[in-house]
């Protein structure tokens, strides 16, 4: 089983959260409201105040044949607008 990580600006969430349907997961968490640091940005008590600059944090745990058609569906997303992803083992406890 594989968890996929995907942290982008909670502004997409909705097209992310459409991509995942279409590509028929099985379920995901949403975490609203991330923030942190990147390479070139900083982190304001300001940016969660107003919402901007907030990234949300979807998790997807799945079998790597639905990995596949995950990336087809959101990279397009991603490479617009931004955010990152993450693919790692996962097992269950």
């Amino acid at each position: 089983m594989k968890r996929l990580d995907l942290i982008f600006s909670e502004r997409e969430l909705d097209a992310i959260l459409e991509a995942l349907e279409a590509a028929e997961v099985p379920g995901y968490t949403v975490m609203k409201h991330a923030t942190g640091k990147g390479p070139q940005t900083i982190c304001s008590e300001d940016m969660e105040f107003t919402g901007l600059g907030t990234n949300a944090h979807v998790i997807v745990f799945c079998d790597i044949e639905l990995i596949e058609k995950i990336r087809e569906n959101i990279r397009s997303i991603l490479n617009y607008y931004g955010g990152v992803a993450y693919i790692s083992e996962a097992i269950e406890m």
